[in-house]
């Protein structure tokens, strides 16, 4: 294991209630979607996936994880995911708090679209 892949589950590990649960789920969600993705902690320790550039991050506040698309805007989210951050230009993001569920289909579509938007930027 790189020293990146123990920090981030360090990370992870180091929230021992429902949200680290939920980032847990969250990035297996990602990898399925993504098996390739990278992730890094960034900005005082932000859980980051990238794949072409970034997908999302997952911050952690008392009481919620709030997941940060950063290109969310350009994104079609048919199933109403983001519910957060709809104000920008760029970003939107999911705030999850505890208990909820997230739509399993519709977020692994949203982080292949977000590679994709990523992909696209890469081309021109």
């Amino acid at each position: 294991m790189e020293k990146a892949d123990t920090e981030f589950e360090a990370k992870l590990a180091s929230l021992a209630d429902w949200r680290g649960e939920t980032l847990r789920r969250v990035r297996a969600l990602i990898h399925e979607a993504l098996p390739d993705v990278s992730e890094a902690l960034k900005w005082r320790g932000t859980p980051v996936w990238e794949h072409g550039g970034i997908l999302c991050t997952g911050e952690t506040y008392r009481d919620k994880v709030k997941l940060t698309f950063a290109k969310g805007a350009a994104l079609d989210d048919p199933a109403g995911l983001f519910n957060a951050s709809l104000e920008g230009n760029a970003r939107r993001a999911i705030d999850l708090s505890e208990g909820d569920a997230l739509n399993a289909k519709a977020f692994k579509a949203l982080i292949k679209a977000a590679a994709a938007a990523n992909a696209k930027k890469k081309k021109r």
